[in-house]
């Protein structure tokens, strides 16, 4: 009898824990939900538990916890209610739970995920930021737990099916000169420069191709989502950052590709829908239906590639320098966008202060790289205290916040 395989989702409310859902609620004998997790949307939640039954549903907001508990009662529902960030870690890491889907956004996904790589888990990583922040550390925990990590990014998952198949757990790399990371150039890329000051939050996450959250589709607008999965696939696939092109690609069709020693460049193409890397992450090293419409070549009709501009895209060009800088610059340059894009988004700030502000807290970042977990939250607080006060004083460059 095939074994129903038990799925944690970290961010079950986000775009990642719907499509994640999507796709199970089409194979509901092979997948059985233990617990789903939820910062502060109660009734989106509260819906998922109804119908899904979880054991357990984490919501991070202990007031909203409760008023969760109460709706679950009225409805007969046994799902446990849970709060705190304590909480995200316990569920990742319960026995009954064989994957874990990582799609909480940001920093606040670092120890949940981490939990899960320590417990042995199939970790489905959706959150980019827990290994530009914590590098070898979290590749460490996954190859010192016979864990396995499968990326969901669409670049990463499509880099991962280009690459040779991984041996023992690990990806072999041999014939790999390079890899070419696609990305869309965001919704400014034949915008003129000097009019990105005047653009506003409703324009910025309005993304020509793909359904995401606020805060990755203004990083998208400026590109350091694809500078954090510069970092991201360098720690994945164990390559130097100067093996790692960025390309753009407007229509979103080729996820990414890898260039091989004999000339060979393997590529993934797919319509622009996260359930395609959903489903291979969840039936890997199988294949699954995702509920995507098959790719129709004929539509697309033509594939464009550039150069990116590194005038118009400074965040990408900050992200390759912090990488080379070492894993403070990487957690300082995650810490300072996340404060930057929430700033812009409550119109605090323009969006062209973003790469300003990201680069001021990078030159107070210490050189090296951190080598256990409190050192990394601890950079991690820094630099957002370094964001703060810089958004607070007007973008002044100020030497002695950290």
């Amino acid at each position: 009898m095939k074994h129903s395989k038990g799925i944690c989702i970290l961010g079950s409310t986000g775009t990642i824990g719907v499509n994640t859902l999507n796709v199970i609620s089409l194979h509901n004998s092979d997948f059985t939900v233990i617990a789903l997790t939820a910062n502060s949307n109660v009734e989106k939640l509260k819906e998922q538990c109804l119908k899904y039954q979880p054991l357990y549903a984490v919501m991070v907001d202990h007031n909203k916890a409760e008023v969760l508990q109460q709706a679950l009662v009225k409805s007969s529902s046994q799902t446990k209610v849970l709060s705190g960030t304590d909480s995200l870690e316990f569920v990742a890491s319960l026995d009954a739970v064989d994957y874990v889907m990582a799609a909480i956004v940001g920093a606040a996904g670092l120890l949940p995920n981490l939990a899960a790589a320590k417990a042995g888990k199939r970790v489905m990583l959706a959150n980019k930021e827990s290994l530009v922040m914590s590098g070898k550390l979290f590749m460490d925990a996954i190859a010192d737990n016979a864990a396995e990590l499968l990326p969901i990014d669409s670049e990463h998952n499509a880099i991962f099916q280009a690459m040779p198949r991984p041996v023992n757990g690990i990806q072999e790399k041999q014939g790999v000169t390079k890899i070419l990371l696609t990305g869309s150039g965001g919704p400014f890329r034949e915008r003129s420069i000097d009019s990105l000051q005047d653009v506003t939050p409703e324009q910025a996450v309005a993304h020509p191709n793909w359904v995401m959250g606020q805060k990755i589709s203004v990083d998208s607008a400026t590109m350091m989502n694809k500078g954090l999965e510069v970092i991201e696939a360098c720690w994945l696939f164990d390559v130097s950052v100067d093996q790692i092109q960025v390309v753009i690609h407007p229509q979103s069709t080729i996820h990414s590709m890898v260039s091989y020693t004999d000339g060979s460049v393997l590529a993934q193409l797919g319509n622009p829908d996260m359930r395609t890397p959903i489903a291979y992450a969840l039936a890997y090293p199988k294949r699954i239906e995702s509920g995507v419409e098959q790719l129709d070549i004929f539509d697309v009709a033509r594939l464009d590639f550039e150069k990116p501009d590194y005038h118009r895209y400074r965040c990408l060009q900050l992200a390759f320098d912090a990488h080379r800088s070492g894993g403070y610059a990487s957690i300082a340059l995650n810490a300072a966008n996340e404060i930057a894009v929430a700033s812009f988004l409550d119109k605090q700030i323009k969006f062209t202060d973003i790469p300003l502000i990201i680069e001021n807290v990078l030159e107070q970042a210490p050189s090296g790289t951190p080598n256990n977990i409190d050192d990394i939250l601890g950079q991690n607080l820094s630099s957002r205290d370094c964001a703060n006060r810089y958004i607070k004083v007007g973008r002044s460059k100020v030497n002695s916040f950290i």
